[in-house]
């Protein structure tokens, strides 16, 4: 408690200083915490304590104990005939290697007096002869006085003793001689994986040497519709490597390799070397359609993750759609158009979004959302793309309208000159969140009609990429969302300025590697994770490289994902759910509320927002991957080296070198014999690329070499 004087500011007033005067009590008695009752002094030991099992620590624990004791049951008859039958092989050999008299042998063999030794070793191999057959006519003779004596119930007793033996004898050890190491640490997986078999999948797969083994960090565990387990690999081992021969582990364990699942374990609990392994007990993507979470909502926030399927193990997977952009490409009738719905169904169900649709199929798959869509077009005409452009060049200027009013913001709004939550709902300052999606982009990115911009000459599909460009780069840090889906994922569809702004991919099934690097990124094959190779029968199923600028992609390089089901009769629901959200709010606009007409823009302004992105190309030219990924690291030196080793191209872009090889002969380079300087400065001859060839192939792409 305190006192205040109330004479205080009068002696301030007249230039006197004193301090205020505080009343307080002394407390010598500082609080103890309470006892523990003799109850949880008991527990905590007992959850700490290692003496105590840890199958009667836990429920789960004890569960997993059950299930490995059945299993042992189970399998008992078999392990003992088994390891009898070890056993007695082990017996005979090592009886052969001493009745040969093999180390006495080998001794004068590596003293070289083998010859010296002859009469010695064959005497003592007779001996040796002898005394095998004597023991065997006295066990002999003995089994036949005890038979006499106690009848055939002592034999079986004895022939159980000497099987016991031969079982003991014949058991598998760790490192002993003759025998196969197994796992270090736990003695089994589990009573359905046996550990014998996942060291030797990881050496037929090359992940390990022959002479090394895993170490188990948690006991296998049955967990959902599969087996998981986590192990370290030895020193300099990488998880990187078992993901990216995902496929040859697979193999190994003679299961599909959708089937699974290899994951680096990150965080706190994790390190370089230590893997997560799923397998699936069965196709983890067939069954029935899995239905959208979303259709049981009344509404969403934009701001959340948006459901968009599940993985392997049934998680469910989100997409974080705003600060990014996403690109989906398949063959046709793969499930892209639904899986371009489930991000858009979020939007259209947050009554503050602002959608811009644009279906270049020009049917009725996205009709129903021209009742929600500030913008729409639908159709795959000239005119359409037409449309198309002067929507985006409103779009382009409304970018650089909101950084304008985005200036004036006082930091407690607009802390990070970033969009928020706050900002995006306020409607005075009017920048909702707005979305550009655009099915069968292609149509309007391959339109070939001529059109002079900027003063340079290029095309209306080509102008149409450089607005989304803009869009997708400048766009996401004042709600701009770009949402591209094409049947045709190749390099002259998705110019490459396009596809590096696009920071979330999704690949459900294409025709080949290339294709699949063009939607999920380059390289991502030499990682494990190839969307061609994705089975026709699943439909929906596809490889999600989300951003990594997200929450979504911070911990996550790609996964395969089974998308979410949305039929037509359920996407007209949500369309006609958002339409009466915008109606209760009085945020329904544009082309839903009978508005189409354009706002006027300043056409100078939005070229020159585009040329100072170095959005707008002339003519522009697409080298391959990896040939523009070796050009790109060689700069100024194409010029003035005449070799570059292929090993130092395979370190420098961390590509797999078989793959590298491939990929670069395809592009018209193939390796040849040169002489280059190794680290201790001698010249070598090895393999790689003469500077001359890089520069011939690029121009036959349309480079400049």
């Amino acid at each position: 408690m305190s006192t205040y004087d109330e004479s205080l500011p009068a002696q301030r007033q007249s230039g006197a200083v004193e301090s205020a005067v505080f009343d307080a009590e002394l407390i010598d008695d500082v609080p103890q915490a309470p006892s523990l009752t003799r109850w949880q002094r008991f527990m905590n030991w007992w959850q700490r304590s290692r003496h105590v099992p840890l199958a009667l620590k836990s429920r789960h624990a004890a569960k997993n104990a059950l299930l490995r004791l059945a299993g042992l049951l189970l399998w008992s008859p078999w392990w003992f005939v088994s390891a009898v039958g070890r056993g007695a092989v082990a017996v005979f050999r090592t009886w052969r290697k001493w009745v040969r008299v093999h180390d006495y042998r080998e001794a004068a063999e590596q003293s070289e007096k083998l010859a010296d030794k002859f009469i010695e070793i064959r005497e003592l191999t007779l001996f040796r002869w002898k005394v095998t057959g004597m023991t065997v006519v006295a066990v002999a003779t003995a089994g036949a006085v005890v038979y006499l004596l106690y009848g055939g119930r002592a034999l079986w007793i004895a022939a159980a003793v000497v099987g016991l033996g031969m079982a003991v004898f014949g058991r598998r050890k760790d490192g002993a001689p003759g025998r196969t190491p197994t796992l270090s640490g736990p003695r089994s997986l589990t009573w359905m994986m046996d550990p014998q078999m996942l060291v030797d999948a990881f050496r037929d797969a090359k992940l390990i040497g022959k002479d090394e083994s895993l170490r188990l960090v948690e006991r296998a565990s049955h967990d959902g519709a599969g087996w998981a387990v986590t192990v370290d690999l030895p020193a300099t081992r990488k998880a990187a490597d078992v993901i990216k021969n995902r496929e040859a582990l697979a193999s190994a364990l003679a299961v599909d390799e959708l089937q699974l699942i290899a994951e680096r374990v990150r965080g706190r609990g994790g390190h370089a070397g230590r893997v997560f392994l799923w397998v699936a007990d069965s196709d983890p993507y067939a069954g029935p359609p899995l239905q959208f979470p979303l259709l049981d909502v009344e509404r969403w926030d934009a701001w959340q993750p948006i459901p968009f399927g599940r993985d392997a193990r049934s998680r469910r997977v989100d997409m974080q759609l705003v600060w990014t952009s996403l690109l989906i490409g398949a063959i046709p009738r793969q499930g892209k158009t639904f899986a371009t719905r489930l991000p858009a169904a979020g939007l259209i169900l947050d009554p503050h979004a602002r959608l811009y649709v644009f279906d270049g199929k020009g049917g009725k798959d996205w009709e129903a959302a021209a009742n929600v869509a500030h913008r729409f077009v639908c159709g795959d005409e000239i005119e359409h793309a037409e449309r198309i452009r002067g929507h985006l060049v409103e779009l382009v200027a409304e970018v650089q309208a909101r950084y304008a009013r985005m200036s004036t913001l006082d930091d407690d709004l607009c802390p990070e000159s970033k969009i928020t939550p706050a900002i995006s709902q306020d409607r005075d300052l009017g920048m909702p969140i707005t979305a550009v999606i655009i099915d069968e982009v292609q149509v309007y990115l391959e339109n070939p009609v001529r059109e002079d911009v900027g003063g340079k000459k290029s095309t209306l599909g080509a102008y149409i990429a450089d607005l989304l460009t803009y869009l997708a780069r400048k766009g996401p840090a004042v709600g701009i969302v770009v949402i591209l889906a094409t049947q045709r994922p190749d390099s002259n569809t998705i110019p490459s300025r396009l596809r590096a702004v696009l920071g979330s991919r999704f690949a459900l099934r294409v025709m080949d590697w290339r294709d699949s690097n063009i939607v999920l990124g380059e390289q991502i094959t030499t990682r494990g994770f190839d969307a061609s190779t994705l089975l026709p029968g699943h439909k929906g199923v596809g490889i999600l490289r989300p951003d990594a600028d997200t929450d979504t992609g911070a911990d996550m390089i790609a996964k395969t994902v089974r998308t979410y089901f949305m039929a037509n009769p359920d996407w007209r629901t949500i369309c006609e759910r958002g339409r009466a959200l915008r109606q209760e709010a009085g945020t329904l606009t544009g082309h839903a509320a009978g508005d189409d007409e354009q706002r006027a823009v300043d056409p100078a302004a939005v070229l020159k927002a585009l040329s100072n992105g170095a959005a707008i190309e002339e003519e522009a030219v697409t080298i391959p991957e990896p040939l523009a990924s070796v050009l790109d690291y060689l700069g100024d030196d194409l010029d003035d080296r005449e070799f570059v080793p292929t090993a130092e191209l395979v370190a420098a872009l961390d590509v797999e070198p078989t793959m590298f090889g491939r990929q670069m002969g395809e592009c018209g380079c193939q390796p040849r014999r040169g002489r280059a300087a190794s680290e201790d400065g001698t010249i070598r001859q090895v393999r790689g690329y003469y500077t001359a060839g890089l520069r011939t192939a690029a121009a036959e792409h349309g480079g400049d070499g």
